[in-house]
């Protein structure tokens, strides 16, 4: 018997841009993670010396992993959901490697099949704290599913400044990576988009592959070669793809995203394309900011309706990332939207910063930890003391009616952004000039801006939902008095 999950996996978003085809010359990421019922909150991880004998655990899989003697630093965007949410968290780490998902379609398989389904959680964090580069990122998630097996269907984007990679993974021991190339654009929602495969690249310069990526399918009837022994025409996701991935949200977003990217809707599940200009953050942030198509045709029939159906940015996205790369991993810049960005700053956080801003967290580190798979039902109450609160308030007050005041929001955003566009590049000249005299002081100007620029985002949210609300307010009191 064939077990085909056909669970509607319909919400994040992200895009790879190559090195030569950025503004910056160096490789640009962007990514909207989606997800129902979930809090956000930030943590700024240390290096660690860990003793021998440890190992990790999380109960979303039976894997009992060995710890290495030394992790590195990182950052970390928690999702902390009722239930656990084992594949939403995303990490940035000092070497500036970092690491976002995507769900995709569940993957064909054998009931009675004997890989092991041991990790999950668990491969985020290990990649976070050990790799050295993208490559190497891709080499340990390699190692890992290979080792422990994979307890779900998911594209994992690992990216540096130099190369950006796609490493999708089934369920059980089989995946593959595909580097996107350093003069194309890549875009996924929530599908496999890898196709063809080099097997002829044993160096891996492009392209990484589990030892039975062909031979699994082949035993169970899902790919046979045209001819026997030439696997030319083998076709990853359509050799492992089960059905259910058209859903209405995936084609959308394909169509909103190469639409806006490269000026024409693409076959879906294109992986990557020669880019067709040269890209800009600016550019990325406006495709994560995107709404559906219908939703000018749609106000006409309300001039309520809420833009977030199925656009890019949507009713489910949480928090919205464009990762700028420099020449040092510490003062590459994570632009950082939460929840969503069509009604939020992108608000600029230094990877090299060594303590998280007040307000962004409300567990420790340790305590997320040991918690994330079943977080305190009290975390889920509103609390004041916390940015999330805020922002999210925010949020859901423009959805009362979103057309009134979206333009007031979307100007005072401009204004922020426009601000940042000028003082973070002379912070990271700032930076570079004191790192030569002292190191120490250079990571604390980078740590104090940054954590000045979240609470300048905090304090606006709170004064932008004062004045939404007296906006809203005066235009219902101006109609009912036109009424009089």
């Amino acid at each position: 018997m064939i077990l085909q999950d056909y669970k509607q996996i319909d919400n994040c978003s992200t895009i790879i841009v190559g090195k030569n085809a950025s503004a910056t010359g160096k490789v640009l990421m962007a990514h909207n993670e989606d997800d129902m019922n979930c809090l956000v909150q930030t943590h700024v991880v240390p290096r660690k010396t860990h003793p021998d004998g440890e190992t990790i655990i999380y109960k979303d899989g039976p894997a009992v992993i060995p710890q290495v003697k030394e992790t590195f630093k990182y950052t970390w965007s928690e999702f902390r959901s009722p239930n656990g949410e084992s594949f939403a968290d995303g990490f940035a780490n000092e070497n500036g490697v970092v690491v976002v998902s995507n769900g995709c379609i569940g993957t064909n398989q054998d009931e009675n099949d004997p890989q092991p389904k041991g990790i999950g959680y668990a491969l985020r964090q290990i990649i976070a704290e050990r790799a050295t580069s993208a490559r190497h990122g891709v080499e340990i998630a390699a190692e890992m599913i290979k080792t422990y097996g994979y307890i779900s269907t998911r594209s994992y984007t690992i990216v540096d400044k130099d190369e950006g990679w796609f490493f999708q993974v089934t369920t059980g021991t089989n995946y593959v990576a595909k580097r996107i190339g350093d003069d194309e654009i890549a875009y996924i929602p929530n599908w496999l988009t890898i196709h063809s495969v080099d097997f002829t690249d044993t160096e891996h310069k492009n392209y990484y592959w589990s030892d039975t990526l062909v031979s699994y399918p082949m035993s169970h009837g899902w790919y046979k070669p045209a001819v026997e022994g030439d696997y030319s025409d083998f076709d990853f996701a359509r050799a492992y793809q089960a059905p259910g991935e058209m859903v209405k949200s995936n084609m959308d977003r394909s169509d909103l995203a190469w639409s806006q990217l490269v000026g024409e809707k693409l076959p879906y599940k294109t992986t990557c394309v020669k880019a067709p200009k040269i890209y800009t953050i600016d550019d990325l942030k406006k495709v994560l900011r995107s709404h559906y198509m219908e939703w000018e045709e749609d106000l006409k029939a309300d001039p309520t309706m809420s833009p977030h159906r199925y656009g890019i940015c949507r009713d489910t996205t949480v928090e919205s990332l464009v990762v700028e790369f420099s020449d040092k991993p510490e003062t590459s810049v994570v632009w950082r939207a939460s929840p969503r960005p069509c009604v939020m700053p992108y608000t600029p956080w230094f990877i090299g910063i060594e303590r998280n801003p007040t307000g962004y967290e409300w567990n420790t580190t340790e305590a997320s930890r040991k918690t994330h798979l079943s977080p305190d039902a009290d975390e889920f109450k509103y609390n004041k003391d916390f940015a999330y609160w805020a922002f999210r308030t925010l949020q859901n007050t423009m959805e009362f009616n979103y057309p009134a005041v979206a333009d007031k929001v979307h100007a005072d955003i401009a204004k922020l952004e426009a601000e940042w566009k000028v003082t973070v590049p002379e912070i990271i000249k700032t930076y570079d000039t004191l790192d030569k005299v002292n190191h120490e002081y250079a990571v604390r100007l980078l740590t104090d801006f940054t954590c000045a620029q979240a609470q300048k985002a905090w304090d606006w949210a709170l004064g932008e939902n004062s004045e939404i609300t007296d906006l809203i307010d005066k235009q219902r009191m101006d109609f009912w008095r036109s009424k009089l």
